[in-house]
């Protein structure tokens, strides 16, 4: 019996969003392939180009188009020739605000093989997940100027959330919380007498209540009256200075962190450089009831664009969050233990050029140990 068939949209984006894209692709269509589904993909030129060609960042029937998918592959948004927020604003963020992607989802895992700046640690210290509220707080762009222009000129801009958005936030938190483990195999960093309290996970909210006594007391409030629905997920708090501490000192204390849009744009790409590099970091911005947006984290890297150098492992690994999405979590799982494979035996680094093969031929190793 055949399996079932997911509709999948694909962004490739600029610079080198489209070679990364095509591997990820590949590694889809042998994952469906494998594992009796089917994926019937549409490509859609949503980029810089077709902006410096029509004036036009996205149709304005983009987000009614994409929630008939069931998931969105996106390569990079970028162009050279492209003022600097353009296309960020026009697509990324449009598209994850009228889609509802409420939650900024990203692994922090250091694969086998790859180098990490963080002295002494191994895949084994650096294996956690960042769930950061993704369509609220100062991304939101409540603000304005006074005076601009003068030597009076004021600037303000709004960190606001509402009760709504944090508690949805919170709640998915838990839940990926609770995803990553069982009573047989709880999280590592469990004490002796966590486990015995029947604990298998632990949460740690990120925020800052000794300063944005507001807001964080709202996070904070809600943090701990939705974790009496969890009792199996053990609660921590941290200062957001603090979380970048002991994300570079002490990456084995976090199992899953959850925190608000600005504070979780900065420690993500913190524990990116912890697990190895952009080359190698994935994401997903999630709709739990919708379409949800899957990406590297990395940019467009125009440098390189053409020359089959740049790793697209960041787009593979994007590419098994969303097979895990629409409900595939074997495949997902297999990708990524291909990947694992490849970084712990094949790949010399994870630096574009470097790597000791092309793009195209990383592409085909994922696929060859799928």
């Amino acid at each position: 019996m055949a399996g079932k068939t997911h509709r999948i949209a694909v962004l490739p984006g600029d610079g080198t969003g489209p070679e990364v894209t095509a591997e990820a692709v590949k590694v889809l269509k042998a994952a469906a392939d494998k594992f009796g589904f089917e994926l019937d993909m549409e490509t859609f030129d949503w980029d810089g180009t077709r902006y410096l060609n029509t004036g036009e960042v996205l149709p304005e029937s983009a987000a009614d188009t994409l929630k008939k998918f069931d998931a969105i592959l996106l390569g990079a948004i970028g162009h050279p020739d492209v003022k600097p927020g353009i296309l960020e604003k026009g697509i990324l963020l449009k598209l994850r605000f009228e889609l509802d992607q409420y939650i900024n989802l990203r692994p922090v895992k250091l694969f086998p093989g790859v180098e990490t700046p963080l002295a002494g640690k191994t895949p084994k210290d650096i294996d956690y997940l960042v769930v950061r509220e993704n369509t609220g707080g100062l991304y939101t762009g409540i603000g304005g100027f006074t005076m601009k222009g003068t030597k009076g000129e004021v600037a303000v801009q709004s960190m606001v959330y509402n009760r709504v958005q944090v508690e949805r936030c919170l709640r998915y938190a838990f839940e990926q919380a609770m995803k990553r483990h069982t009573a047989d195999t709880p999280w590592k960093g469990l004490s002796e007498k966590d486990k015995a309290a029947g604990k298998i996970g632990q949460l740690t909210l990120c925020g800052k209540t000794n300063v944005l006594t507001y807001v964080y007391d709202l996070w904070d409030r809600a943090f701990y009256e939705i974790a009496e629905d969890y009792p199996q997920v053990k609660t921590d708090y941290c200062h957001v200075d603090a979380t970048c501490m002991w994300m570079v000192k002490n990456p084995e204390w976090f199992d899953v962190i959850v925190t608000g849009n600005m504070f979780g744009d900065i420690i993500t790409d913190l524990g990116a450089m912890t697990q190895g590099g952009m080359g190698i970091a994935a994401g997903g911005n999630i709709n739990p009831n919708g379409v949800s947006m899957f990406e590297p984290i990395g940019g467009s890297a125009p440098k390189y664009t053409g020359m089959g150098v740049i790793n697209p492992m960041a787009a593979i690994c994007s590419g098994a969050m969303l097979l895990d999405e629409v409900g595939e979590s074997e495949a997902a799982k297999a990708v990524e233990t291909a990947v694992a494979k490849v970084t712990g035996s094949k790949l010399k680094s994870m630096a574009a050029g470097k790597m000791g093969y092309s793009t195209s031929e990383v592409g085909d190793l994922v696929v060859e140990s799928l």
